[in-house]
């Protein structure tokens, strides 16, 4: 291959640019032949995602520039440099640039006579509109969330962060897909050797192409321990966590499609915190977290004990027979919290699928049919669907799926140990789950009891504890 993919010769590369992009194959790529300044010159853009009225002016203007004015610019880094006013653009020597950048959305630009050609990005992506994540409200503050847009998404942060130390770092990943990927740091408060590691492995990354987003980034990044439930990302679609994030010495990764940022390095501790506990003074925002941190102790740990003691009704004192199935039925209670837990399990995935305007009905029917009716039948006892319904809202205290599949396995898991040997069978689930945690690995190294194993005093105080933002002098 030579220094330049193009050449002087006009008619052989406009060939070959077509061939490569394969233009008569796909009816969204538009090509469009001009003269300017009697030169002729070939315009490739994907149709939708660049702007009319731009690109018109952008047109209007080459085609009114004179023979003589063109003939000054001796090559194309000339031309670019004397003609074209778009900030973002540059004389491209490589096939493979030139076509990404025209697949993305900017427009490549083809003059007779020379040797290299003219990439100018006046992109603009379809988005929606720019509202509140449903997710992640907040009760006062800011009501923007992210959008699909990686460059829209930058420009919130940077909104927010007015420093020179910001900085966005951009791959390319997916040999066929190239899905932009923002590396988000702040230059002085991102540990060195975190960032380093995982500049690396986003070099590293060769894949056919990140069909599922942030997902797809994820299982790249975390390619071992396959089998472990609990997630090693936070995900938000709040610019001002994403910014508060930032300001705390975290990396964020943002992928172009996805409407979140992933936040790295994350712990176990760091789900227990919430931007909503900033809305309140520090004494309640601390108490919140101490809330949140109890319920999901109790949605991992509550069925199983409770289970544990009606296997032992007898060896227990009077004064605790109140937590004890007055009313038994013919199916055992082991069974019946398989089955509820199904039961929730199914109704989870078909509320993913039930549009917005049958949401009322169908609570109706999961909570009269499956819930009132199952009890009057006298296939589940009412303790059952107390307990049940108990750790199926104790998943939403925080705003993360995978942690609350990741309490709901461990919590079977248990449960599932304790039927089989009791005792000893709900000591070993608690020790494998235990065991599980500790042994889990951040995308940094730490262990996923950080900031408690390996001890950090200060990090581990910041995060338990609500401070208050406090002037430096």
């Amino acid at each position: 291959m030579s220094q330049s993919d193009f050449s002087p010769a006009f008619a052989e590369t406009a060939a070959t640019v077509n061939c490569y992009l394969r233009v008569h194959e796909s009816f969204d790529l538009i090509v469009k032949q001009l003269r300017i300044g009697g030169r002729k010159a070939l315009f490739y853009f994907a149709e939708g995602l660049v702007k009319d009225e731009v690109l018109e002016r952008m047109l209007e203007f080459f085609c009114a520039l004179s023979e003589k004015q063109v003939s000054q610019a001796a090559n194309a880094q000339a031309f670019v440099e004397t003609f074209v006013t778009y900030p973002q653009s540059c004389a491209e020597t490589s096939m493979v640039h030139f076509s990404t950048a025209v697949l993305s959305g900017a427009v490549g630009m083809l003059v007779e006579g020379f040797d290299k050609a003219i990439v100018i990005d006046p992109r603009v992506y379809p988005s929606r509109a720019m509202r509140e994540p449903d997710n992640d409200r907040l009760l006062r503050g800011s009501h923007e969330g992210f959008l699909e847009s990686v460059l829209a998404n930058t420009s919130l942060i940077r909104r927010r962060i007015r420093n020179v130390d910001l900085t966005f770092r951009q791959f390319q990943i997916g040999k066929s897909s190239k899905t932009d990927v923002v590396l988000c740091y702040i230059n002085g408060l991102a540990d060195e050797n975190r960032l380093e590691r995982l500049t690396k492995r986003l070099a590293e990354i060769d894949v056919p192409s990140l069909t599922m987003g942030q997902e797809s980034l994820r299982e790249c990044l975390l390619p071992t321990q396959p089998w472990n439930p609990f997630p090693r990302f936070r995900h938000t679609e709040r610019p001002d966590t994403a910014a508060a994030c930032l300001n705390s010495g975290n990396l964020l990764l943002l992928v172009d499609g996805s409407p979140s940022a992933m936040i790295v390095p994350t712990g176990i501790f760091d789900y227990v915190q919430d931007t909503n506990d900033y809305c309140f003074p520090p004494m309640l925002g601390t108490f919140f977290r101490y809330m949140r941190a109890l319920v999901f102790f109790l949605s991992m740990m509550f069925v199983p004990v409770w289970y544990l003691l009606q296997l032992h009704e007898a060896s227990l004192p009077e004064w605790t027979y109140f937590i004890f199935v007055n009313e038994p039925n013919g199916v055992s209670i082991f069974l019946q919290l398989v089955v509820s837990e199904f039961i929730i399990d199914t109704l989870r995935l078909a509320s993913l699928n039930t549009p917005s305007v049958l949401s009322n009905s169908f609570a109706v029917v999961g909570a009269l049919v499956l819930g009132e009716f199952g009890v009057s039948s006298g296939i589940f006892v009412p303790e059952v669907v107390l307990f049940m319904a108990f750790s199926a809202i104790a998943n939403f205290t925080q705003s993360s799926y995978e942690l609350g599949f990741a309490i709901k396995g461990c919590r079977m898991l248990i449960l599932f140990l304790t039927f089989l040997f009791d005792v000893w069978g709900f000591a070993a689930g608690v020790l494998v789950v235990v065991l599980v945690i500790a042994t889990t690995r951040t995308i940094d190294g730490y262990t996923y009891l950080y900031p408690l194993l390996p001890f950090d005093k200060k990090a581990l105080v910041s995060l338990l504890a609500r401070r208050q933002l406090r002037s430096k002098k």
